[in-house]
């Protein structure tokens, strides 16, 4: 066997598959395991998603929020094993692939408009024909 296909193997038994699917422009909370002395707790951060890069194992995401008067950005690693888990809180209508430009900004410039998907409108359509009686 290559050395390559090696690393490819054992990249993909480190991948995990209960990552949600999100884009850039989308609020998702973090949930990252911390370990201070002998015990474990989860903290969790929620953002606006501003930049995602790379693929596979070493696939990365950039986290921005404002809060308490500073702006504070995140970088996680989307694989590791410190992630617990990832939300997605709401969507996102954007038309770049890095928002770089909410660094400096804070209250409603910080905003990004919601994505109404069609998702949400096919779960709408199903609970209204199955409350509906059948003929």
């Amino acid at each position: 066997m290559k050395q390559c296909q090696v690393i490819q193997e054992i990249e993909a038994q480190q991948l995990k598959n209960n990552i949600p699917e999100f884009h850039v422009g989308d609020t998702i909370s973090i949930h990252q395991r911390i370990i201070e002395g002998d015990k474990e707790r989860i903290q969790i951060f929620t953002g606006t998603v501003i930049a995602r890069r790379g693929g596979g194992l070493s696939e990365i995401i950039s986290l921005y929020r404002f809060s308490y008067g500073a702006g504070i950005e995140r970088v996680y690693l989307l694989h590791s094993p410190k992630i617990a888990k990832i939300e997605v809180v709401r969507t996102g209508k954007v038309r770049k692939s890095k928002l770089y430009y909410l660094r400096g900004t804070s209250g409603k410039a910080s905003k990004v408009q919601e994505h109404i998907g069609f998702a949400k409108e096919a779960a709408g359509n199903s609970e209204t024909a199955e409350n509906q009686p059948a003929t």
